[in-house]
């Protein structure tokens, strides 16, 4: 993966980001979370890290990764379908984590739905060990569009 570029993400890219998203079939709430003035805040913040890795100036995948103290967690990884089986996803990963080092955290963490096996598989293979003995919680704090 010698030609690809990854790099971190501003404002400017949040119509790339809508895009490959779409392509790769993630659920996107451009009037809550997704908003472009959501994400544009988000990019501001020092836990977040977005990051996109583009082949020949076209961005081919994308990751937000978040810092919460105490862990980095991998979020909303994403590559394009025509680009995919070519390890794009793991050089993605390996960007967090290398991230996560630099702020000095000792664990990288992601929430998987159980129906994704592609992305199940992957973080198996990279050496992520899936816990069956937590149970996440969720509630809407009233936006349902979060």
């Amino acid at each position: 993966m010698a030609d690809v570029i990854v790099r971190r993400l501003g404002p400017a890219d949040i119509p790339d980001i809508y895009m490959l998203w779409g392509e790769a079939g993630l659920h996107v709430t451009p009037e809550g979370r997704d908003s472009a003035e959501h994400i544009s805040r988000e990019m501001e913040q020092e836990s977040a890290i977005f990051l996109g890795a583009f082949l020949g100036g076209e961005m081919v995948g994308v990751v937000v990764a978040t810092d919460d103290g105490r862990k980095g967690w991998v979020n909303r990884l994403a590559v394009r379908p025509k680009h995919r089986k070519g390890g794009l996803a793991r050089v993605l990963m390996r960007a967090c984590e290398d991230a996560f080092k630099e702020l000095g955290l000792g664990l990288s963490c992601a929430l998987i739905e159980d129906w994704n096996d592609p992305s199940l598989r992957l973080f198996e293979k990279e050496g992520y060990v899936l816990r069956k003995d937590v149970f996440y919680f969720r509630k809407s704090l009233g936006r349902e569009d979060w």
